[in-house]
């Protein structure tokens, strides 16, 4: 039997990190970040924190990290890719026949608050929402059934989340994916000094907070056009399983 191939499409700031932390944890899994980042940064000329070591720390040729990477030799049974859906941008989807692919959203009224003390002006591209929501039908299409999994949902009820996931993917849950020791993970891209900093001091998932601070107010008509989207995905939800 070969490697079963997770690609997990999140939006950024949505407990992707954490998530991947977990998967890591089980012996079974190899984990790989975000292979895509550099092929989206030298597509877009997207300004993100630390863009050029990015793109001298890995390939920026998307259709070669499909065929070498999320295609290519993997030692272990599962291999759990950490994803970022508006990365999906000139290039063939078609390898999406070969994976198990999941969604993970995050409310906009909480994610956005985060983005924006990352980038300066979030744009509805930057979300990945809209991409989530494309990916959801075309997956539909292609025949899959992806799991969706809210931020929320998870943080508040971490193993029966993780259980439904497993479940749903075809994998045993291990509780071992609960918890993970503080600092960084080898897996880690050259980014996680820009990004990482909440989960390399956590050792598991925190509980839900609701975020005080507010969308700012110049970004409202995005927030408008993320709720749109992520009212669609959320619907798709998946439920704890105790």
């Amino acid at each position: 039997m070969g490697t079963k191939r997770i690609c997990l499409w999140s939006g950024p700031r949505n407990v992707s990190t954490a998530l991947m932390y977990a998967f890591a944890q089980r012996q079974d899994t190899q984990v790989i970040d975000e292979p895509l980042y550099a092929h989206y940064l030298y597509v877009t000329g997207a300004s993100h924190p630390g863009s050029a070591e990015v793109m001298a720390s890995m390939s920026t040729d998307g259709a070669a990290v499909v065929q070498d990477v999320i295609l290519g030799p993997c030692e272990k049974p599962v291999l759990f890719m950490k994803q970022m859906a508006h990365h999906l941008v000139a290039i063939d989807r078609g390898f999406l026949q070969g994976t198990v692919n999941v969604l993970l959203i995050r409310d906009p009224r909480d994610m956005l608050p985060s983005l924006a003390k990352i980038l300066d002006t979030p744009t509805l591209a930057d979300t990945g929402l809209r991409v989530q929501a494309e990916l959801l039908s075309e997956l539909r299409g292609l025949g899959q059934s992806p799991p969706v999994l809210d931020a929320r949902l998870l943080l508040e009820n971490p193993s029966g989340v993780l259980r439904a996931l497993c479940e749903q993917v075809g994998i045993p849950f291990d509780a071992g994916m609960l918890s993970w020791p503080t600092g960084g993970h080898p897996a880690d891209g050259v980014w996680a000094r820009y990004w990482y900093g909440n989960v390399h001091r956590s050792t598991g998932f925190a509980p839900y907070r609701r975020k005080l601070e507010g969308v700012p107010l110049g970004l409202r008509d995005v927030l408008e056009a993320c709720l749109e989207y992520y009212a669609v995905l959320r619907a798709e939800a998946i439920e704890a399983t105790n």
